[in-house]
Order: C-alpha cells, then structure tokens, then sequence
C-alpha cells in the first residue's frame, strides 16, 4: 500500500465549493499546484489561506492541467491509501473533479476516536500540531504545510494504536492503517461540544438539560450546505433518530 497525504485550498467549505489548490506527499516525492477555481475566490477564503484570484487568473482549471492524469491515477490506484485530515471535505472537493479514491484515512476522525477521555480540546489540524508540539517546517493553511503536519499527525495516531493494542496483542503497523482505515470509514461520535451556549459539555449532558436545544442544532447541521457528517451523525444518534 502506498500512502499519500494530501490537502486541498478551496474557495469555502460548503458543497458548492471548488478547489484552487492541491497538495500531497507520496514517500519523498512532493507536489503543490494553484488551479483556476469555477468560481472567484472570496476575501473570507483569501483571508484564511492567502490565495486571491490575482494569483490564479492565469492557471488552467484543475481538469485541463497537466497535473490531472498524473493525479487521478496516482490517487485512484487500488494500491493507494489517501490521507487528509476532515479526509469527506478533501474527498468531495477531488470527486467534484473527477477523481475518487478508492481507499482514504481521515486523521480528525482517527484522533477523535482515539481520544476516549476527551482530554483534546478541539481536533483542528494546526491546533493538533501544537497541542501535539508536532515538528513540522510548514505555513499554516497552505495545502503542503498542511500536508506535512498531517503526516506527522497520522504517525503520531499509528504509535498511539500500536502502542494501545500492543498491551492486549502484538500489532503491526499495517495492522494499525488497517484499523485507521475502518475507523476513516463511518462518521465518529462527537462527545464535547466546542462552542455555543454549552460549550465544554458533553453532548449526553445537554441531552438531559436542554434535548431542544440539540433538536435546534440538529436542524441547523441539516439545512447548511457546509459539510457535517459527523455532528449530523453524532445528533442523530442521541435524538434516537
């Protein structure tokens, strides 16, 4: 199996966005590449990973580059584990371009499942990166910096699982990717809220004090066009839903 982290740049995070740029790390070999979104890119995407439409006017879009082919084949082989972290964002930006991949980890939903204390507070990748203190040489929202940190975070991930299961059973790190693999494939319970009037408690909790509340959520995650698997999931399963 060979494993490629990558990341994508994006005009937003909803549904009816675009990639406008590309990065990953495939063993040594490295690749970043700035396509022509279908769309502009607005001020509150520039603001967040500094790519502007001035920087983009004249590349080609994404399926008329050269880069295509190459990407699409090294991505869709049956060999090939993709790794991003929030891996159904990524995902649904690439496929919206034609490439589906047919293997993929998701590192927010690994550390997530990983963390059964919640002793994390929050799951973003660069806020993983230093509450980890990850060394990585990477800019922050830059779709290779991002790259770097993610491989060092999927590494961090494995030893964890080795180290945990190895206490029960020996295991290997291909038995490792195959349980990041399993967990990347089904949206994970989220257990801590991070904001709203009930931040710091756990979603059981506000079950029992304020179940409205929760319903409200519910419907605020189902009408958004941002992608929310896993708090839709996560909803759904203490409504009873």
């Amino acid at each position: 199996m060979k494993l490629i982290f990558f990341d994508t740049e994006t005009t937003g995070n909803t549904e009816q966005d675009f990639l406008c740029q590309i990065a990953y790390k495939n063993g040594k070999e490295t690749f970043a590449g700035l396509y022509k979104p279908e769309i502009k890119i607005p001020p509150e995407a520039s603001a967040v990973h500094h790519l502007t439409n001035k920087m983009v006017a004249d590349k080609p879009a994404f399926k008329d580059s050269e880069d295509f082919k190459k990407i699409k084949e090294l991505f869709e082989d049956k060999d090939s584990i993709v790794v991003a972290h929030n891996a159904p964002f990524d995902l649904l930006m690439i496929k919206k371009e034609g490439i589906e991949p047919k293997n993929f980890i998701c590192t927010l939903r690994v550390a997530r499942d990983l963390d059964k204390e919640d002793k994390i507070p929050q799951y973003k990748l660069q806020y993983l990166r230093y509450y980890l203190e990850l060394e990585v040489d990477g800019r922050a929202h830059d779709a290779l910096g991002d790259v770097l940190v993610c491989e060092q975070l999927f590494d961090r991930l494995k030893k964890k699982i080795v180290k945990e299961e190895s206490a029960s059973r020996r295991m290997d790190d291909d038995e490792a990717i195959e349980k990041m693999l399993e967990i990347s494939s089904h949206p994970t319970i989220i257990r801590k809220l991070g904001f709203g009037k009930h931040k710091g408690k756990t979603v059981e909790e506000v079950l029992r004090l304020d179940h409205g509340w929760l319903e409200w959520l519910l419907g605020e995650k189902l009408k958004s066009s941002e992608i929310d698997e896993d708090w839709i999931y996560t909803l759904k399963h203490y409504l009873g839903k």
